[in-house]
């Protein structure tokens, strides 16, 4: 399996992180949202990091929650609380995003549903490909 994030590095200060899961539109489930999460973290603490590009692999910025992830299933009839996903999971990463020591840019390559259009417009900067359309 692929890292979910990819994560790089020049010589100029330039962080880009790379939202990994293109068969899947890149959309979030546990694993990415711990990931990227971890990866803000690295950042922030990073002095060689001057400014973050994130980005999305394939045609897909990020279509949002995973409905396939098995957090996201009913159990015991039960749905789960989205509520308590968003405030849990997207709530921090997004404050985190936004708060970060240095100016992002999401580089928004494709489709940006949901959570994922969130991610976007936490960022300083958005750019948009013609095919974001």
């Amino acid at each position: 399996m692929s890292d979910p994030i990819l994560y790089s590095l020049d010589a100029r200060g330039v962080a880009t992180l790379t939202l990994n899961r293109p068969e899947l539109h890149n959309a979030f489930d546990d694993e990415i949202i711990a990931c990227l999460t971890g990866q803000l973290e690295a950042i922030e603490q990073d002095p060689a990091v001057r400014v973050l590009v994130l980005t999305g692999a394939g045609r897909a910025f990020c279509a949002g929650q995973d409905l396939a992830d098995p957090a996201m299933q009913a159990v015991d009839g039960k749905m789960p609380d989205i509520g308590n996903v968003v405030e849990r999971h997207y709530k921090p990463l997004i404050l985190r995003l936004q708060n970060l020591r240095v100016p992002t840019l999401a580089a928004v390559n494709g489709i940006a549903a949901g959570a994922g259009a969130s991610l976007a417009l936490a960022c300083d900067l958005v750019v948009a490909s013609q095919s974001a359309a």
